[in-house]
């Protein structure tokens, strides 16, 4: 058995890599994870949503991000890329980086067998540690259900289900 080191990286010395990577990754506290390619249904329901949300949004002042839209989350010291973001008002960039922003009020994440849990425990508690964040859909690729968190106050968070028999997912943003 051999043993291998683990370098851990700068958040600088991270986004220097990624300008010029062939694939996107997450930074996670010195970590670089390499994210793996996604599913057609989760391109599908991805681009549906987006499509949707831009067509709702029409001459409101929100706008939407698709998964090339780097999140930059500073008390974790996490870089990453969510399915779709949704911002109000103007986008916060980092350091004045146009693909890297700070002010998301809604996220959506996709959900696949090796991110599920991930996304709804400790990607969903960084995600809180962002003041302008309001909204977290998780959506299932595999079966109709999507898992709705809308905040309520400070560390209080309300969850709504929705699955076939349902029409409309209420109260978003």
């Amino acid at each position: 058995m051999q043993l291998t080191e683990r370098r851990y990286y700068t958040p600088e010395e991270y986004l220097e890599l990624e300008a010029t990577a062939e694939y996107k990754s997450e930074y996670m506290d010195g970590q670089i994870i390499h994210k793996a390619g996604a599913s057609i249904n989760h391109n599908r329901i991805t681009g549906n949503f987006c499509a949707g949300l831009n067509f709702a949004f029409r001459n409101q002042n929100y706008e939407v991000f698709m998964g090339d839209m780097r999140l930059w989350i500073p008390q974790k010291l996490i870089y990453t890329y969510p399915d779709v973001i949704i911002i109000a008002d103007e986008p916060e960039f980092f350091n004045n980086r146009t693909d890297t922003i700070t002010n998301p009020q809604v996220i959506i994440e996709v959900l696949s067998k090796s991110t599920k849990s991930y996304d709804r425990e400790d990607k969903f508690a960084a995600y809180r540690t962002i003041p302008t964040f309001q909204e977290y859909l998780l959506i299932a690729q595999n079966r109709i259900h999507v898992e709705q968190f809308s905040k309520l106050g400070k560390k209080r968070w309300n969850l709504c289900e929705y699955d076939e028999e349902d029409k409309n997912i209420q109260h978003f943003v």
